[in-house]
């Protein structure tokens, strides 16, 4: 096998080398092989070396050596791009001669080439197994000049040389004596286009010029630009310099005199280090912590002022200073108060009002009390950080929210350590001095959108704060004296609990907060949203009116949402356009909103909710989903046709929904006996399932018993209750298995008309915590096996085929 190998790759190089011949195609055209350089130009005359990698390249060069040493070297346009065409070249390049190839390790090759002549790409032949070019040598246009114009350029550029040998001491005065006696003009332009360092445009301009009289121009002002920015350049050097100097002798003038004043008794200020004694005095913290600034203090005491490190240590002494050791606020004790707080500022939201109050009744019997970590889940706009700050107005603390999303650089959590230049401390420690006492209320805000890169991981920084064992002596990089966090309140919010990860999440106390039924958020927005709204837009109370139905209408036509954020949008562009009607027509004194005059201040209603059914169909069923934004409806077609057996999945599904289809499809094979379906059914028809919106991704296993009856339903040609709708995951068994989101899924029900809704038996304790207005209006039934989904679905339900009934 290897041999075969090898001779076929040797047939193939055969091949190539046979095509790609180095000759002469016409009187001034060439075939070279072709190396593209990045950044750099070869000029006829300049003997160069540099390191080649791309493989084409070294192919290229190895083949020149073998034949008669000759390459086309040309200069890319973008030196990031890794495989350049014609376009992505320059059309001027140089014919050199390989001198010499070096291999080097990590398959680099250096090379020495010496530029021979100009030439014109014309075009590439071949580029595997390298670039193979076509190219013509570029003649000089002959410009015939007298002598005088000869010896005029000649002085003229020997001027500017001097020039720039003065302003640039880098130059060898060597190369600068040695081109001072050249008397030939073109050696003279040649040596200098080589000699002087220039960038790949100047060069390339340089390559590219026609005549002897245009190669002078282009170097004269190259040469010229370069003495202007060197020029420039040293000015501003000598500037820096006389300030550092300068800077250098006030320092010795102050400390000359400050030693004069202690010599004559005349230091009477009061220093910063004595400052930072008296403040450390009074500062509420332990022995240790205050030991440890003292010492502090006496170091700054001994550092220049006027040093660098004066001024970190005085930012660090600052906020040891002002930092809560010890000092604590009283809270509230009041139960009672703290409950009036929490449902005057939020309607809704009992579990986690319930915890709060919970915790207030630990601390008031025990006066001390773990403070818990509590985080706040639910889709957005339903409250989660505007509970956080009622709360702390609830428990008398001091409020502080630090928003964690987009974080992925754990010092933003630990700080920094003082060894860098701009170290800061931690966001926590920050916090802690803004909040100016020990046991405020911390809200973690978006704690699910942490990342992590090279600079470290932020959600592993954050399981020591969120640690109520360990977090009493949290240490920041910053601060370096472990910072007692045990009486903080952290509360955290997220929109999801699938990104963080499970560690951070064990040490949290999870509290989902829900969608808001359509009842909540109308009392929602008749309670608190308008009146904000109102008074945020200049008007007052007498001048705008909402009704209930039109809240109603607002919510249902207008906003698809799981929380409030949308609605108090669209109140408040009601509001803003009612403004603006009361100021253009003073006759109008009061303005009200109906559900009939709604679509003239927010246009046509841009969502409706797909309604049940009128009639029960066959292969049509109705699934309910979750979203980000509640819960929805999903109408799942299934159809069957003459065909060869195949199983069509359409609607953009997921992977899990479409091992879903086929679970249920292979259940259904095994039962077919049961309901008189033809074994050869399934050889001879195609079934096609189909989810409509077919631009929404859809995905999830809570489909799974909904599709299950929809083909069902096709291959018996069973007619489906069309006022009925269901959600469940089912096993290759027929099991039905507990799903997720049922408040938000029932809620859809609910909206679509639906009167019965099919749910798995194990889910039935989660319907308790649902409100009964939700399930007011709907007959719910708990299955346990798909023959269970079936007697209540069908119209006409088929007999059971086993005697009793599957236990869950």
């Amino acid at each position: 096998m290897n041999e075969k190998n090898e001779t076929n790759e040797e047939n193939d190089k055969n091949d190539i080398e046979g095509k790609n011949t180095i000759r002469e195609s016409s009187e001034n055209s060439l075939q070279l092989p072709m190396v593209a350089l990045r950044n750099m130009a070869v000029l006829p005359g300049m003997l160069i070396h540099f390191d080649i990698s791309r493989q084409t390249s070294r192919k290229a060069v190895e083949y020149a050596m073998k034949a008669k040493q000759q390459a086309f070297l040309i200069a890319q346009r973008d030196m990031n791009v890794d495989k350049p065409s014609v376009e992505d070249l320059y059309q001027i390049g140089t014919v050199v001669m390989v001198k010499q190839m070096i291999r080097l390790p990590g398959d680099v090759v250096r090379v020495l080439v010496f530029g021979v002549r100009r030439a014109k790409l014309e075009g590439v032949i071949a580029s595997d197994p390298y670039y193979l070019s076509e190219v013509s040598i570029m003649p000089e246009d002959i410009i015939d000049l007298s002598d005088v114009e000869k010896e005029a350029m000649m002085r003229t550029m020997k001027e500017i040389l001097e020039s720039y040998a003065q302003e640039n001491s880098k130059l060898s005065k060597e190369i600068v004596k040695q081109l001072a006696l050249t008397d030939n003009l073109e050696q003279l332009l040649d040596s200098l286009a080589i000699q002087i360092p220039m960038g790949l445009q100047e060069r390339q301009k340089i390559l590219e010029a026609d005549n002897i009289i245009e190669r002078y121009q282009q170097i004269a002002v190259i040469m010229t630009d370069e003495i202007e920015i060197l020029r420039i350049k040293r000015e501003l050097q000598n500037k820096v310099k006389e300030k550092v100097d300068k800077n250098q002798k006030e320092y010795i003038m102050r400390e000359q005199m400050k030693i004069i004043q202690e010599e004559l008794g005349e230091t009477n200020t009061v220093s910063d280090a004595e400052n930072f004694l008296t403040q450390l005095s009074s500062l509420i913290a332990s022995d240790s912590v205050k030991d440890k600034i003292k010492k502090e203090i006496l170091r700054f005491k001994n550092i220049s002022g006027n040093s660098s490190e004066s001024a970190v240590a005085r930012g660090y002494i600052e906020l040891l200073l002002a930092l809560p050791w010890d000092k604590t606020e009283k809270e509230t004790m009041d139960i009672k108060y703290a409950k009036r707080i929490l449902d005057r500022d939020h309607y809704g939201l009992e579990k986690v009002k319930e915890r709060m109050l919970e915790f207030l009744a630990v601390r008031s019997l025990t006066e001390k009390g773990e403070s818990p970590i509590i985080c706040l889940v639910g889709p957005p706009g339903t409250g989660k950080t505007s509970i956080a700050r009622s709360v702390a107005a609830a428990m008398n603390k001091k409020y502080i929210r630090i928003s964690l999303g987009g974080v992925r650089d754990e010092a933003e959590i630990r700080g920094h350590r003082r060894t860098y230049v701009g170290a800061l401390p931690g966001r926590i420690a920050s916090g802690l001095k803004a909040a100016g006492v020990k046991n405020p209320l911390m809200l973690l805000d978006e704690i699910d959108k942490v990342s992590s890169d090279y600079k470290g991981d932020t959600a592993s920084a954050l399981l020591e704060v969120l640690d109520s064992e360990q977090n009493n002596k949290f240490v920041d990089h910053y601060v370096e004296i472990p910072i007692d966090l045990s009486e903080v309140l952290f509360i955290t919010t997220a929109n999801s609990t699938q990104t963080i990860p499970r560690p951070l999440l064990d040490r949290m106390e999870l509290i989902e907060v829900n969608s808001y039924t359509q009842n909540e958020k109308v009392h929602i927005a008749s309670r608190h949203l308008v009146s904000k709204q109102i008074h945020k837009n200049g008007l007052k109370e007498n001048q705008i009116k909402f009704s209930e139905k039109a809240l109603e209408a607002i919510i249902t036509g207008y906003t698809r949402e799981a929380g409030v954020r949308n609605l108090e949008r669209r109140i408040g562009e009601i509001c803003r356009k009612a403004a603006r009607e009361l100021l253009e027509d003073k006759k109008i004194e009061k303005i009200s909103i109906t559900n009939k005059n709604l679509e003239k201040y927010l246009g046509k209603i841009k969502y409706t909710f797909d309604k049940a059914n009128r009639e029960d169909e066959i292969g049509i069923v109705r699934g309910l989903a979750w979203t980000s934004v509640g819960g929805d409806t999903l109408q799942i077609e299934v159809n069957t046709m003459p065909g060869k057996g195949n199983f069509e999945l359409t609607g953009q599904l997921g992977d899990v929904m479409k091992e879903s289809a086929k679970a249920g499809i292979s259940y259904i094979r095994s039962v077919a006996g049961s309901y008189d379906i033809d074994p050869s059914f399934f050889e001879k028809n195609d079934i096609h399932i189909h989810i409509p919106e077919g631009a929404v991704p859809k995905d999830g296993p809570s489909a799974g018993i909904t599709m299950a009856t929809a083909m069902i339903s096709a291959i018996t040609k069973k007619t489906v209750r069309a006022d009925t709708a269901m959600t469940g995951e089912i096993t290759l068994r027929g099991r039905v298995l507990p799903i997720g989101g049922l408040k938000e899924k029932i809620l859809a029900a609910k909206t679509a008309g639906i009167k019965q809704v099919i749910l798995p038996e194990k889910n039935r304790r989660d319907v308790e915590d649902i409100a009964p207005e939700i399930l007011e209006g709907i007959e719910l039934f708990y299955v346990c096996s798909m023959e269970d989904v079936l007697q209540h679905a069908f119209v006409n339900p088929p007999p059971r085929t086993t005697q009793k009934k599957i236990k869950c």
